[in-house]
């Protein structure tokens, strides 16, 4: 059986965080995980390509150095910030209403919700993922997609959530890579699969709310019977924390983020003993040059994160599952400001929900690498328990050739997604023709770690990747994830339209909006497909 990896870059507004699992059959072993102090990143996205860039070639020099391979490909986490949720629906009329619900028919169902939800803004907008919330027929509402499955209908109807991002931040991540010569093999919208990192089945289940303080962005993730229900963040963090204290304090900002780590705290008049400490600085030659109260700290940090929490609580309240009863599991704290004492104290005093700390759940070994266990490398855990399915991927070897395609006339395949990529794709998003070909490059026996080798080009490539749509669902096998399609599928699917006529269909809600329109416009646009090809492994 062959050894393969994964590696994963997770960009971080304060810190650049590099992990590294080697796979074997099932057994996973993470056998690297660092974090760097990152520069050119605002809220989560890329905002100086050049400055991450060499962060970054830095980072991944070390860790290739350490474990003796050479990373080519990686999977990257898409921005948590400038991103909007839309709702999205669709509905079939079946020709035979009493045979049973196919996958294939909830797959199609899919694909027409996101081709009724046109992008307002194509060209400065990409969906980063979409979730199904729940289907209905005339005798069913509000069905799972587990449940739908098997039942008999005359009509079909299904509700999507849609998540939208800046293309341009997208497009940013790219460059960096590029520029390098490292594929991207994935990319991920982080919210989902942190919280499948972290949380436990029984609590999407009974609904709770995963908070995420991370430096410059902090989020709540709402989960309810298994599915991703509400998503927002706000452009504050610990970062936000460490300016006060340099401004109070008149520290420089790198003393003022050691203090916070070493003596940071919520909750100033429960500090006990240790309130009463004080923190003495000294210069280079252990000559005292100001001196600063444990408490005084803790007053500055609970009152920027007094706003934190309270902006947080103010979303929770708006998605509409604020109650006790849809939120029994209460409220999960992660990520780096969850390391500060009395975070979860201070979120339950301010909040009256139940508060735990998440910390990534041991879903394989960690051995020397105990900082992949804390709260802060949620996000990093996530992207390698997302990926580790995925059989194909191996981050130590060449990404396969992609053949890009134009069809002569208005034409879309749907199930090869050919379309304009230049990140790599599964077999399943290539040509037929050059299957064939990843299939040996992939399996020739001996290999070495080879050279990148030049993506072969057909057309005229588009200069923007594609963005590998990740989906957000709660387990492998749970019922909200926007599965690939066939071409058959979708035949079967204009055949039920041609069947019935036009004038005994119902209108959709929404203005007539024709896939092929679609597509061709986000080609020209350079938007890339918007469907994941990795089944249920993507959160």
């Amino acid at each position: 059986m062959e050894e393969r990896y994964i590696a994963s870059v997770d960009l971080g507004t304060s810190k650049l965080a590099v992990c590294v699992a080697r796979i074997l059959g099932h057994d996973v072993q993470v056998i690297y995980y660092k974090e760097s102090p990152s520069e050119g990143i605002r809220y989560s996205y890329v905002n100086n390509p050049g400055k991450v860039e060499n962060v970054l070639r830095d980072a991944l020099s070390q860790a290739q150095q350490e474990l003796k391979i050479k990373i080519q490909q990686v999977i990257v986490g898409l921005p948590r910030y400038y991103v909007r949720q839309e709702n999205a629906s669709a509905s079939m009329d079946r020709t035979d209403p009493d045979t049973q619900i196919e996958d294939g028919e909830v797959r199609t169902l899919k694909s027409m919700a996101l081709e009724e939800y046109p992008l307002s803004d194509s060209k400065n907008e990409v969906i980063y993922g979409a979730v199904a919330q729940s289907f209905s027929t005339e005798d069913s509402l509000n069905e799972l997609e587990n449940d739908i499955v098997g039942m008999t209908a005359e009509k079909l109807e299904g509700n999507f959530k849609v998540f939208i991002g800046s293309r341009r931040h997208s497009i940013n991540i790219d460059n960096v890579f590029n520029s390098m010569g490292i594929a991207i093999a994935k990319k991920y919208f982080t919210p989902g699969i942190t919280a499948r990192a972290v949380l436990k089945e029984e609590q999407m289940e009974n609904g709770v709310a995963l908070m995420d303080i991370g430096a410059g962005v902090s989020s709540v993730t709402i989960f309810k019977g298994k599915i991703m229900r509400y998503y927002a963040a706000i452009p504050f963090g610990g970062n936000s924390i460490t300016r006060d204290i340099k401004t109070e304090c008149n520290f420089s900002f790198g003393l003022a983020e050691n203090i916070k780590k070493a003596y940071g705290a919520c909750m100033p008049g429960k500090l006990s003993a240790l309130g009463e400490k004080s923190i003495q600085i000294v210069d280079e030659n252990d000559e005292p040059t100001a001196q600063v109260g444990v408490k005084y700290i803790s007053e500055i940090i609970t009152a920027r994160m007094k706003e934190i929490i309270e902006a947080l609580l103010y979303h929770i309240q708006a998605s509409g599952y604020a109650s006790e009863d849809l939120l029994r599991a209460g409220v999960v704290v992660t990520g780096g400001g969850a390391e500060l004492v009395n975070c979860a104290n201070y979120i339950k005093e301010l909040s009256g929900y139940s508060v735990k700390v998440g910390y990534p759940r041991r879903f394989f070994s960690c051995e020397g690498c105990p900082e992949a266990t804390e709260a802060s490398a949620a996000t990093s855990m996530g992207m390698i328990l997302a990926a580790k399915g995925d059989q194909l991927l191996n981050c130590v070897k060449e990404a396969p050739a992609h053949r890009y395609w134009t069809a002569p006339k208005p034409a879309l395949d749907l199930a090869t997604g050919n379309g304009s990529f230049a990140s790599p794709r599964p077999a399943s998003n290539m040509e037929k023709g050059s299957q064939e070909e990843l299939a040996a490059n992939m399996e020739r026996p001996g290999d070495t770690i080879p050279e990148p080798v030049e993506v072969v080009v057909e057309t005229e490539p588009v200069p923007e990747p594609a963005i590998e749509a990740s989906v957000i669902a709660a387990q492998d096998d749970g019922p909200t994830v926007f599965d690939e399609y066939t071409p058959e599928e979708i035949k079967e699917a204009k055949n039920r339209k041609r069947e019935k006529p036009v004038k005994e269909r119902k209108p959709l809600p929404k203005p007539k909006f024709t896939w092929l329109k679609h597509i061709q416009n986000t080609i020209s646009k350079a938007a890339g497909d918007i469907f994941d090809g990795m089944e249920n492994e993507e959160i």
